[in-house]
C-alpha cells in the first residue's frame, strides 16, 4: 500500500488549510487505496481570521499544528517527526494558510520564502525524488523548492502567475479541472479553489492530482 504525507497549514480557508481541498485530497487517497498521514509545522499562525466576518482577530494566536488536528481528527504529526523512508509522496492542500503559514507569499509576494520547518520537510521529498502534489495557492512555493524552470500552475490569475515566473518557475495556465505535471521533477499542481465555483468543480482537479501523484510513485 502506498503511503502519502498530507501537509496542512491550519484549519480554515482564510488563515489555514482550505478544508474542502484537504478533505477531498484525503478522500481521493482513500478511494484509490493509499494510506495517508497528516503533518503540520508546530508554529504559530500568521494571524487568526474570523471566518464569519472576514476580520482579523487582534491579539489572538493559534498554533498551526493544533489547528490542523481539527481536520485530521487528531491524527497529525509535527513536520520534524517525518521519517521519509516510509512515505512515497506528499500532497499539499491550499487555503491562505499555505501562503501565510507555510510560506510568506501573502505578505512578500515574489520575494517570499518558505518557512524553515516547512522547507526542511518538503525538501526531504524533493531530494528523494518522491512526487509532490500542490493544490490551489500552494504551488506558489514550487519555484522556491525546485529552482529554475520548474513547471506548475495556480490557474489563471495574472499577478500570481507573474510572481511564480519571477521566482524562476515556468507558469502554465490551467482550467479548474486540469493538472500540470513536471514529469522530470515529479511535481503536480492544480488550481482547485483558485478557480472553482463549487466543491464538485474543485474535486475534479484534486482527484486527477492525487491519481497522478500515486502514478509517479
Amino acid at each position: 500500500m502506498k503511503k502519502i504525507a498530507v501537509l496542512l497549514s491550519g484549519a480554515g480557508v482564510f488563515d489555514g488549510s482550505e478544508i474542502h481541498e484537504s478533505v477531498l485530497a484525503m478522500l481521493a487517497l482513500d478511494k484509490l487505496g493509499a494510506e495517508y498521514q497528516c503533518f503540520a509545522p508546530n508554529i504559530n499562525q500568521m494571524h487568526v481570521v474570523n471566518h464569519l466576518t472576514g476580520e482579523v482577530e487582534a491579539g489572538e494566536q493559534r498554533n498551526v499544528l493544533i489547528e490542523s488536528a481539527r481536520i485530521a481528527r487528531g491524527e497529525v504529526k509535527a513536520t520534524d517527526e517525518l521519517d521519509i523512508a516510509i512515505f512515497d509522496g506528499l500532497i499539499i492542500p491550499g487555503g491562505f494558510g499555505a501562503a501565510k503559514n507555510l510560506c510568506n507569499f501573502a505578505t512578500n509576494g515574489s520575494d517570499c520564502e518558505v518557512s524553515p520547518e516547512v522547507s526542511v520537510f518538503i525538501r526531504e521529498f524533493v531530494e528523494a525524488s518522491k512526487p509532490v502534489g500542490f493544490i490551489c495557492i500552494a504551488p506558489i512555493m514550487i519555484p522556491r523548492l525546485y529552482g529554475e524552470g520548474v513547471n506548475g500552475t495556480i490557474g489563471s490569475d495574472l499577478e500570481t502567475a507573474q510572481a511564480f515566473n519571477l521566482m524562476g518557475g515556468t507558469h502554465q495556465e490551467a482550467e479548474v479541472q486540469e493538472i500540470i505535471v513536471d514529469e522530470e521533477r515529479k511535481v503536480v499542481s492544480t488550481p482547485a479553489y483558485m478557480l472553482a465555483g463549487s466543491i464538485s468543480e474543485a474535486n475534479i482537479g484534486i482527484e486527477k492530482l492525487v491519481k497522478k501523484v500515486l502514478e509517479l510513485v
